[in-house]
């Protein structure tokens, strides 16, 4: 059994065989954006999942002509293929991957492994930062289809449709409001959103290399839980990066044909009124 669609997958050393390949543009996301100064893959932008994709004022991302801007800034034109990287078994670049797709750009793959895999195998990491050619890039229509908002949660307990909460255990069970290790903070309520059975992220990548799971061992993973390749399935977790994750191994490695990550997730859930948690 292989990937439904690995395409959008590449290994580290196809990666390093097409460093110099201008229809290729490699993007580094990561959770802490300090890496990137500490030396990237070369050739690769930094896109910082706060900075450069957030809109500054509303809780929201960038808008499309914002996003339009970022991408011609990076050189991006509507067909090249975005290669996107990072730390922590590639959470933000997922993340950061989701949105370019939120935007119609569907020429993008993850480099699996990340991070710890480039370092693990010792390839070569730089410092300078590329200058691009800038382009005029035109995005589409922002695809709800792959975003839920909080009326779409409230629609799927009340369907009771499935959602997988992708959050470490303490998290679910309302013990921590945010994963261990870190600042216990950024909701007001612990738990879960009812219905949302606990999958977290971690669970579907190999902790040696940060490279995905099998798709048997995925399949397994999902199905195990009632996770099942019909219907609609919203993947959910603090602020949507470790979903982002989930909802790729879903929607391209397992071939689930409709998924949605929950950006919002439980910074949103966790502090609104009058919506109902379980623990």
């Amino acid at each position: 059994m292989s990937y439904t669609h690995p395409e959008y997958l590449v290994e580290t050393s196809w990666v390093a065989e097409h460093l110099n390949d201008p229809n290729i543009r490699i993007i580094e996301s990561d959770e802490d954006p300090l890496l990137y100064a500490i030396g990237h893959i070369p050739g690769a932008a930094q896109v910082d999942w706060f900075t450069t994709l957030q809109h500054p004022l509303r809780r929201d991302f960038v808008t499309k002509e914002q996003f339009e801007g970022v991408a011609s800034k990076l050189g991006i034109t509507n067909d090249t293929m975005v290669i996107f990287y990072g730390d922590k078994s590639n959470w933000f670049a997922c993340y950061a991957l989701w949105l370019f797709q939120y935007y119609g750009h569907q020429n993008v793959k993850i480099m699996n492994g990340g991070r710890i895999k480039w370092e693990q195998e010792k390839r070569a990491l730089v410092k300078d930062v590329p200058v691009f050619k800038e382009t005029i890039y035109k995005a589409k229509e922002a695809d709800r289809s792959i975003r839920a908002f909080r009326e779409d949660v409230f629609k799927q307990i009340d369907a009771k449709k499935p959602m997988v909460d992708v959050r470490s255990p303490k998290e679910y069970s309302g013990e921590m409001l945010h994963m261990p290790n870190y600042p216990q903070e950024g909701a007001t309520r612990g738990g879960h959103i009812p219905g949302a059975v606990s999958i977290p992220w971690a669970q579907a990548v190999n902790e040696a290399d940060a490279t995905f799971k099998t798709a048997e061992e995925l399949k397994a993973l999902y199905e195990g839980k009632n996770i099942k390749n019909d219907g609609e399935i919203i993947a959910y977790c603090r602020i949507g990066e470790r979903s982002s994750l989930t909802w790729f191994v879903l929607k391209y490695l397992l071939g689930y044909p409709t998924v949605k990550n929950y950006d919002g997730s439980w910074t949103e859930w966790g502090n609104l009124v009058d919506a109902p948690i379980e623990k």
